[in-house]
């Protein structure tokens, strides 16, 4: 990726962040996307603590969109068995489109409201 690329994207991410912040009732699914993986963390903002966690490692024999559909299923999944019902997205700077709208719209699906 171009430095300016990245640069766009961290901009954006901040300010997202001004108004996206976690809580103990409604903490923050926070999504990252490489080239080959994509991730999801649960997070506590007040606390700083990462509840609940998932990737797509170890899934490499599906195309990316049923990776990111895969991961959103687990963290909700893992997310309901942590106590945690409705949570804050956090785009992370990313599109809403693609694997992050997949993403967010299987842990919909597996319960969780945002």
């Amino acid at each position: 990726m171009t430095t300016k690329k990245v640069e766009r994207r961290i901009k954006i991410k901040f300010r997202i962040r001004k108004s996206v912040n976690g809580t103990a009732e409604r903490p923050r699914l926070s999504v990252f996307r490489s080239n080959k993986q994509i991730y999801a963390q649960v997070i506590n903002d007040l606390t700083g603590k990462t509840l609940v966690a998932a990737s797509s490692l170890g899934l490499e024999k599906l195309a990316k969109v049923d990776q990111a559909k895969k991961v959103g299923e687990l963290v909700a999944e893992k997310a309901k068995a942590a106590g945690v019902e409705s949570v804050v997205f956090d785009r992370n700077g990313y599109l809403y489109h693609g694997r992050v709208q997949a993403l967010a719209d299987a842990a919909r699906e597996g319960g969780l409201k945002f």
